[in-house]
C-alpha cells in the first residue's frame, strides 16, 4: 500500500480532511510532493470521491446560497458519493460572488479567516476570497510544487514581480517560495529599472510575473545596455494572462531562460491550481484540492477528454470559500494521457482564451491568442499589439496595431507596405478575418506593468 492510500485511510477514519505533509524534498527533485503527484489514478479518483462528499456536506450545512440552490435543484448531500456524481450538482458563477458580497459565500466564521484577498472589480463589484489557516497551507503547497517543478531549489533567489496586495499573484509565489525554503525577493510590480538592478545585484534565479511584463523586462534591460548574460536566471514562472508558444520561445530567447506557465484565479485558490512541468506539454492540476470538467459554455454539458470547452473547479480542501463546479470563463482542453514528467495528475492546455473575452467579429470566432500566435511567427515586428474593434454600416472591422522591431526602418515606405500585406494576409489565412494592419513605431504602444490592454473594443458604443 502506498503512503498516499495510507492518508486516505487515515483520513476516512478520523474524519479529517487535511493534505498529504510527506514530500519529496531532494534537491533537483521533479516533484515536491511524489506520493500525490505520482499517485496511481484509482488513489486521486477515491482522494476526490472522499473530499467531494465532505465538501457538499459542509457547505450545504454552513452557506445558505448553496442550501438554497441545491434545494432548489432537488441534490441533497447523500446523492453525491463519487466524482462520478459531480455533473448532479448546480455550477456556480462569479455574479454568485457579487450577490453575495462581501462574505455571503463564506463557509466558516470570518474570526477563522485570517487572510482576504478580492478581484479587481473592473466590471462590477469585487470578487471576495477568504482563506483559514490551513487555506494558507494548502496554498502554499500547491505553488511550492509549481516552483519544484520548474527547478526551484533551497538556493534559488525567487524575485516575485507579480503585485502584493488585493492580487493574489504576489503573495501565491512568495508563500510558495518560502515553503520550499528558497529565498523570496518580493519586488512587486513597478519601477522596472530598479527592479533590473535588483535581480543583478541580489542574484535573482527565478522570476514570477506576467508574461507580457517579462518582455518588458527584456526590453528595458536591452535599453540599459544589460546583456542577459549578466543576471543569474534560470528560469521563470509566468501567468495571470493568456500567452501564446510564439511569446514562450521570445521571453526564453530575450531572457536566456526556461519560460514555465502557471494557472490560477482568485476565486479558487490564486497561482498554482495547476502548473508546468519539464514537459511542458500542458498544466498538471493539483487534483488533490480542485476537480476540474470542461463544458459545453453554451449547454453546460460536461465535455470528454480532448475537447475543447469552458473549464470548471470544484474545492475539495478549501475550508473558508469551498466553490461548487465555478464556471471559470476560461476555454481549455483536459488530458489525462501519461506525461513524460512520471506525474499522473491530469493536464489541461493554456487557456486558449476566455468564453466572455472571445470575440466575435463578423460571425468568426476569434481569441486575441491566435492573433499573438500569427504575429510572432513573422520577423521584423514586435510581441506589443493592440486590437481595435469597430462597428460601422452595421458591419464589424478589426484593426491591428503592430509595433515594427528596432531594426525594421519606420520611414522605408514600401518595406512598411510590404509587412502590412504580409500580416494581413496570414492573419485572414488562420482566422478567416479580413484585418486592417497598421504598423506603428517601436514602444508606441503602451506597456503594462501587470496584465496586458491588448483590447479596445468600441462596439458597445454603437
Amino acid at each position: 500500500m502506498s503512503d498516499n492510500s495510507k492518508n486516505l485511510q487515515r483520513e476516512q477514519g478520523s474524519g479529517s480532511d487535511h493534505s498529504n505533509s510527506v514530500h519529496d524534498m531532494d534537491a533537483g527533485s521533479a516533484c515536491w510532493d511524489k506520493d500525490i503527484e505520482t499517485a496511481p489514478r484509482t488513489e486521486i479518483e477515491a482522494l476526490q470521491s472522499y473530499r467531494l462528499s465532505v465538501t457538499v456536506r459542509r457547505v450545504y450545512e454552513n452557506v445558505p446560497f448553496y442550501k438554497e440552490l441545491f434545494d432548489k435543484h432537488g441534490v441533497k448531500p447523500e446523492d453525491i458519493k463519487s466524482v462520478k456524481d459531480l455533473s448532479k450538482l448546480p455550477f456556480t458563477v462569479k455574479q454568485d460572488l457579487r450577490d453575495t458580497y462581501p462574505y455571503g459565500m463564506f463557509a466558516v466564521d470570518t474570526d477563522k479567516v485570517v487572510r482576504i484577498h478580492a478581484s479587481s472589480g473592473t466590471t462590477g463589484k469585487q470578487t471576495v476570497v477568504g482563506y483559514t489557516d490551513k487555506d494558507i497551507e494548502i496554498w502554499s503547497e500547491c505553488a511550492a510544487r509549481a516552483l519544484t517543478a520548474a527547478g526551484a531549489e533551497t538556493k534559488d533567489f525567487v524575485h516575485v514581480a507579480y503585485g502584493y496586495g488585493l492580487f493574489t499573484g504576489g503573495m501565491g509565489m512568495h508563500y510558495g517560495t518560502e515553503r520550499i525554503k528558497a529565498t523570496a525577493i518580493p519586488a512587486s510590480v513597478g519601477n522596472t529599472k530598479r527592479q533590473i538592478t535588483i535581480m543583478q545585484d541580489f542574484g535573482s534565479s527565478i522570476i514570477c510575473c506576467t508574461p507580457s511584463y517579462a518582455l518588458y523586462l527584456a526590453e528595458t534591460m536591452e535599453e540599459m545596455g544589460i546583456d542577459k548574460s549578466k543576471l543569474h536566471l534560470k528560469s521563470g514562472i509566468f501567468g495571470a494572462e493568456p500567452w501564446s508558444e510564439e511569446m514562450r520561445k521570445e521571453i526564453e530567447l530575450k531572457l536566456g531562460i526556461k519560460a514555465y506557465d502557471i494557472y490560477g484565479l482568485s476565486e479558487i485558490m490564486g497561482p498554482g491550481v495547476s502548473y508546468e512541468c519539464c514537459d511542458q506539454s500542458g498544466m498538471h492540476v493539483n487534483e488533490d484540492h480542485f476537480i476540474p470538467e470542461i463544458i459545453d459554455p453554451k449547454t453546460g454539458e460536461v465535455l470528454e477528454d480532448g475537447a475543447q470547452g469552458e473549464l470548471v473547479f470544484t474545492c475539495i480542501t478549501k475550508e473558508a470559500l469551498p466553490l461548487i463546479r465555478y464556471r471559470t470563463k476560461d476555454i481549455a482542453i483536459l488530458t489525462r494521457e501519461k506525461c513524460a514528467c512520471g506525474r499522473t495528475l491530469v493536464k489541461m492546455t493554456k487557456p486558449m482564451g476566455r468564453s466572455d473575452d472571445m470575440l466575435i467579429i463578423r460571425g468568426v470566432n476569434v481569441f486575441p491568442s491566435q492573433i499573438e500566435s500569427v504575429l510572432l511567427d513573422i520577423p521584423d515586428v514586435s510581441p506589443h499589439y493592440q486590437l481595435i474593434i469597430n462597428r460601422k454600416n452595421n458591419l464589424d472591422t478589426l484593426e491591428i496595431l503592430v509595433e515594427m522591431s528596432q531594426d525594421m526602418a519606420f520611414d522605408a515606405v514600401r518595406l512598411v507596405e510590404e509587412k502590412e500585406y504580409q500580416i494581413r494576409a496570414a492573419v485572414e489565412s488562420i482566422l478567416g478575418v479580413a484585418a486592417n494592419i497598421k504598423l506603428v513605431e517601436p514602444k508606441s504602444i503602451e506597456r503594462s506593468e501587470g496584465k496586458a490592454k491588448r483590447i479596445i473594443d468600441n462596439r458597445q458604443q454603437y
